[in-house]
């Protein structure tokens, strides 16, 4: 969430970033709302000095009948204004989170079509083998028996296209390791305080993608990215000790609300899936270059893969709540002649940092937010896709990009 002092002095600009990013918002409220917070806390605070005065006044000799008359009126007049209280405050936490971080300068505006090719990368070809019907085939993947177990769009790996997916783990975990990120497993089940402090909120209830526990305080996890950011949930960290970096290993696990359409056929878009995550704790000042280091080591990653990609800079309106920039990288699908969505980095500034109350302690003494980054590193399910796309022969086997071959006994192919 953003700053209240922020936006009482930026209100214009929170107004219009709100826009850009598609969230109808009321910033008038929540100032309101923090008036009154503010009002109703003056008050409580009042009557808990005259509690404490009482109190003392009684200590040491016989009760006075009026001062304990006096002490049961205020504790009774307390009671009424701390629920006053909580009530305001819920009202004006809820009413904060409501409002988006704010975009950078240089983010597009308009819609998902406005987004920007910032950069492209190797040979776009045309062919390639469909991803569904090559894996059926041989026996990799089955849609059938994992909708049996557990319904539509789960499944089973199998065969070589499971060590496939174990191959791309051990590919992007050595390759994130060379860069300084300490690997982590997370838990695949967060708090809804650590869900939403996050920024998991979506516009509108119909467009949720958690899966909920019930009579649980608990969902599953959409991306270690969850439970990453509340890993440090109150605490403060040294600047001595930053950036910190994590590569998180988790399954994610997702409703897709909504989705529909050629381009979710077979592994693209599961209800489950594995990835490999990278996160980035750091200075307010670092976290721009950081997000170029994250960048740059996907690129690294589908580059050494071999597979054809691009860079496209996100504009405001396809923007979640949480972030101020977000890169996404679109592999080259020879199957349907576009580019398909693989993987994406945001900088979330200190809006995840703020909600979960994670800040860092300067050289100085001064408590500051910190702020925060993600990005994935490999995305088990679609990099399979892209790999069979551009590797897979029809009728044939599949090409083991070299990257790949240490693990997967060194075969040529599979």
């Amino acid at each position: 969430m953003l700053d209240v002092k922020f936006i009482r002095d930026n209100l214009q600009l929170v107004e219009k970033s709100a826009r850009e990013k598609g969230y109808e918002i009321d910033v008038k409220r929540v100032l309101t709302l923090d008036d009154e917070r503010k009002k109703e806390l003056a008050k409580v605070e009042d009557l808990r000095r005259k509690r404490n005065e009482i109190a003392a006044k009684m200590k040491g000799g016989k009760p006075d009948p009026e001062l304990i008359a006096e002490g049961k009126e205020v504790k009774n007049e307390l009671l009424k204004l701390e629920a006053d209280l909580e009530r305001v405050e819920s009202e004006y936490h809820q009413a904060q989170k409501s409002i988006p971080n704010i975009i950078f300068d240089d983010v597009p505006l308009g819609g998902e079509e406005c987004s920007v090719e910032i950069k492209n990368w190797g040979e776009k070809k045309s062919g390639g083998v469909d991803h569904l019907d090559y894996a059926v085939s041989r026996d990799w993947v089955d849609f059938e028996r994992g909708a049996k177990v557990a319904g539509t769009k789960f499944y089973y790996l199998k065969n070589e296209l499971a060590l496939l997916e174990n191959a791309l783990i051990q590919f992007g975990l050595k390759k994130v390791l060379e860069k300084g990120f300490k690997f982590v497993t997370v838990p695949d089940l967060v708090s809804s305080k650590v869900l939403e402090g996050t920024g998991f909120n979506p516009r509108t209830s119909d467009q949720s993608d958690e899966y909920f526990i019930e009579s649980e305080d608990l969902a599953l996890i959409a991306t270690a990215e969850i439970a990453l950011t509340g890993y440090h949930m109150d605490e403060i960290i040294d600047e001595k000790d930053l950036p910190l970096l994590y590569a998180g290993l988790s399954a994610c696990f997702r409703k897709e609300a909504g989705a529909a359409g050629k381009h979710n056929r077979g592994l693209f878009r599961v209800h489950q899936f594995n990835k490999l995550e990278m996160y980035v704790f750091c200075l307010p000042e670092k976290s721009k270059e950081m997000h170029e280091m994250i960048l740059a080591t996907e690129e690294e990653i589908w580059q050494e893969l071999g597979i054809p990609y691009r860079v496209i800079n996100i504009a405001a309106g396809d923007l979640g709540a949480p972030a101020a920039k977000k890169y996404d990288v679109e592999y080259w699908s020879p199957v349907d002649s576009c580019y398909r969505e693989l993987t994406s980095c945001s900088n979330c500034t200190d809006y995840q940092a703020r909600n979960l109350n994670i800040r860092v302690r300067r050289s100085d003494g001064s408590v500051e937010v910190l702020h925060t980054l993600n990005g994935t590193a490999v995305s088990l399910a679609r990099t399979m896709v892209a790999v069979i796309e551009n590797y897979a022969v029809k009728g044939g086997k599949l090409k083991v990009p070299e990257v790949l071959k240490p693990y997967l006994n060194n075969k040529e192919e599979i």
